[in-house]
């Protein structure tokens, strides 16, 4: 659906240019004091503090807009091929008006009007009135997208009936429904693992004594890994898929190979890091696994990368309805010039598995392919990867019954 630009009625990705003529200047961004907003609407829980404190604050920028919801939309800038500096224009003026309050202290005032704001299915007009003058600063995150300026809230009102979908409303109203099932019903239903991890985060789903509000960095990784494993449960029973796969492309300078093998699920990410793009370079390269029976500890070399792709893999595995052995390969190209969240892996690793895929009928052939195309993309041998691949070593070595017949 063509929209119009936030600020102006040409196309959306134009807006980033009149975007600093809308706002006026840093200094008078600076000295605002009070402001009459529209939130996307978007909550953010801080994680910087000894927990359970936490800052939770409403994202909004300093005039009222229309489209607001295209200021905190990963999976339309994705789908429409917006890029790092369209994006950064997008979030960069988003003042978060926060306080500081107890993670398990649901029954303030401000935290319960706050919740509301982050359960609203539209844009939510506020008025917004700071104690202090708003920090001017843009927070880069591998997890969380991107934010603005940040400023300590001294008082915010609604304008308007907040309306909440009748689902997150069922939800949200059963103190006895774990908050992975919750996740599990609302998934199901349509939402996407924005609005999920942002409910996580809020501390509205779950039974009603384990309720609390979830840094924002926490929830978005939390809520990856439990659709994950959700559509796990599904996959893990599917036929193994027939020929060998590969998938090749990416998003702001992140690109993935990923590589289906006929086998149980198992998983192995990754992640090297391209100095020199397309020049003699160095390399550094980190990665993660699991086997067949999961993992019991984070991933800590790939961090939340690791569930975001993982989640965009079995999307896949779901929905052709088969399971397989998946080697993923993400290369960080110097094009991604800054961290804006680990929704850019996700959505990179679904553009990848979106795209025409080639066929092999041996894992031979596969990565000889594999390599040659590395090779000609980024003047890049993967054969040391390959080698420390412990999916591949796996494959290699295991028995199976097809073996004694």
């Amino acid at each position: 659906m063509k929209i119009n630009c936030v600020f102006c009625s040409k196309d959306p990705r134009i807006c980033p240019i009149h975007a600093p003529k809308f706002y006026g200047n840093v200094k008078e961004i600076k000295e605002i004091r009070e402001f009459s907003s529209v939130s996307p609407p978007s909550v953010f829980i801080g994680s910087k503090l000894k927990y359970p404190s936490v800052n939770i604050g409403v994202l909004s920028p300093p005039e009222k807009i229309e489209e607001a919801w295209l200021l905190d939309s990963p999976n339309y800038w994705a789908k429409n091929e917006f890029d790092i500096n369209e994006i950064v224009s997008l979030r960069k003026n988003l003042i978060n008006s926060r306080k500081t309050n107890s993670a398990k202290a649901l029954n303030d005032s401000y935290v319960e009007l706050l919740q509301e704001i982050g359960m609203s299915v539209k844009p939510v007009d506020i008025n917004v009135e700071l104690n202090k003058s708003v920090k001017m600063s843009l927070s880069l995150d591998n997890i969380a997208t991107a934010r603005g300026p940040s400023a300590e809230l001294k008082k915010i009102n609604v304008n308007e009936n907040i309306r909440i979908h009748s689902k997150v409303d069922k939800v949200v109203s059963d103190s006895d429904l774990k908050a992975v099932t919750a996740l599990e019903y609302l998934y199901k239903s349509g939402f996407n693992e924005q609005q999920l991890s942002q409910l996580l985060s809020i501390g509205v789903l779950g039974i009603k004594d384990n309720r609390r509000l979830v840094p924002t960095r926490l929830s978005i990784t939390a809520t990856d890994d439990i659709l994950g494993k959700k559509l796990l449960k599904d996959v893990r029973d599917y036929k193994e898929i027939e020929n060998y796969r590969i998938y090749f492309n990416g998003y702001l300078g992140n690109y993935y190979l990923i590589m289906f093998i006929p086998n149980n699920f198992s998983y192995e990410l990754f992640e090297t890091y391209l100095q020199g793009f397309m020049k003699n370079f160095n390399f550094q390269s980190t990665t993660d696994y699991e086997s067949y029976f999961g993992r019991k500890n984070y991933a800590l070399q790939t961090a939340g990368g690791y569930y975001s792709v993982k989640l965009a893999i079995l999307e896949e595995l779901s929905k052709i309805k088969r399971k397989a052995s998946v080697i993923t390969l993400r290369f960080i190209t110097p094009a991604y010039t800054m961290p804006l969240g680990v929704f850019v892996t996700r959505e990179a690793a679904r553009k990848s598995l979106n795209s025409e895929y080639r066929e092999f009928n041996n894992i031979e052939e596969m990565l000889e392919y594999a390599k040659v195309l590395i090779y000609s993309k980024f003047k890049f041998k993967i054969d040391e990867i390959l080698k420390k691949s412990k999916l591949l070593n796996d494959i290699k070595t295991q028995k199976r019954i097809s073996n004694y017949f």
